[in-house]
């Protein structure tokens, strides 16, 4: 009697299955990469606006007298907007019957910064801050 030996391997089905789960892992590990390198892109948008604010509120104040008025402009690459506000802030004034004489006041600055990301809508940042500044 003689017995046929069974030749070790896989079957079809189980390549098949193997194809099938190594896909999916592969899919899944692919839409994460992209997902991530998307949120880093728009990450470093974001810190780049969070800059160009910042820089505009620091500057207020230092090349000439707080004024109230709106002044805007763009980056050199002309991929950023910005809006500077400077009004008088109301913020811990004295009693309005019995005003405080002082050559200094107290101004709110505001700096909303706009770009178009590289997923093509509209973004935008705001910073605001309270600065003394002379009223003379």
């Amino acid at each position: 009697m003689t017995r046929i030996a069974r030749t070790r391997g896989f079957t079809l089905i189980e390549v098949v299955v193997a194809f099938l789960l190594l896909s999916v892992v592969m899919a899944t590990g692919f839409e994460l990469f992209t997902t991530g390198m998307r949120r880093a892109s728009d990450l470093e948008e974001r810190a780049a606006a969070l800059a160009v604010a910042q820089s505009r509120l620091a500057s207020a104040g230092v090349e000439q007298l707080l004024k109230e008025g709106t002044a805007s402009g763009q980056t050199d690459d002309a991929r950023y907007r910005w809006t500077v506000t400077v009004a008088k802030s109301t913020e811990g004034e004295a009693d309005a019957n019995q005003p405080i004489q002082t050559a200094y006041g107290l101004f709110r600055i505001d700096v909303v910064v706009n770009w178009q990301g590289s997923d093509q809508r509209d973004h935008s940042l705001s910073l605001a801050t309270l600065q003394l500044g002379s009223i003379l």
